[in-house]
């Protein structure tokens, strides 16, 4: 997928960054696509830094437009259909200070779906605003982390040999556990 995008941004490399982008809004407002084969594209046409900084703005962009249009589509529906599940019912109330705690928290843990933070703050009362920068300055370290994870494998250094042997061995684990279950 990575070298599918990596043509595209060589075919039109003076349009590259606004494709980036809007590859990433439509992953932002998907909610379910992972933006890793994007950020790999960034950072193999771009290099590393500019690259990563790319991904981050476009992840930044896709959260807040994403959060935007969940709100203005879901807000009444979900909220209705999610009362029974009090620890949802705690972000969606959430507002200022404990909204933005709440919302930077979830972004760091690298195993909460982006799209299911974006889609219960949307339908929440968190302002636009706190979602944003919350959501942006969570992005930061689990992008750097993506980045440099995509980085080495693509390098196929020592550390990336690691990085794809622990992503195998997790992968093994979590479908024996799948397969007993």
């Amino acid at each position: 997928m990575s070298e599918t995008v990596i043509q595209f941004f060589q075919e039109y490399s003076e349009w590259a960054i606004i494709i980036s982008l809007v590859l990433n809004l439509l992953i932002g407002i998907l909610g379910v696509v992972p933006t890793v084969f994007i950020t790999a594209a960034n950072i193999l046409f771009f290099g590393f830094w500019y690259g990563t900084f790319i991904s981050f703005i476009g992840e930044a962009l896709g959260a807040m437009v994403a959060f935007l249009l969940y709100r203005k589509g879901f807000k009444q529906v979900s909220r209705e259909k999610l009362k029974g599940y009090p620890r949802v019912v705690r972000l969606l109330e959430a507002k200022g200070k404990e909204a933005f705690v709440l919302i930077l928290s979830l972004r760091l843990l690298p195993f909460v779906p982006s799209g299911f933070v974006t889609f219960a703050s949307a339908i929440g009362a968190v302002s636009s605003w706190t979602f944003v920068v919350a959501s942006s300055i969570g992005k930061i370290p689990a992008l750097v982390l993506e980045a440099y994870s995509v980085y080495n494998v693509t390098e196929w250094n020592t550390e990336g040999k690691i990085i794809l042997g622990v992503v195998a061995l997790a992968g093994i684990y979590i479908f024996v556990k799948e397969r007993r279950n």
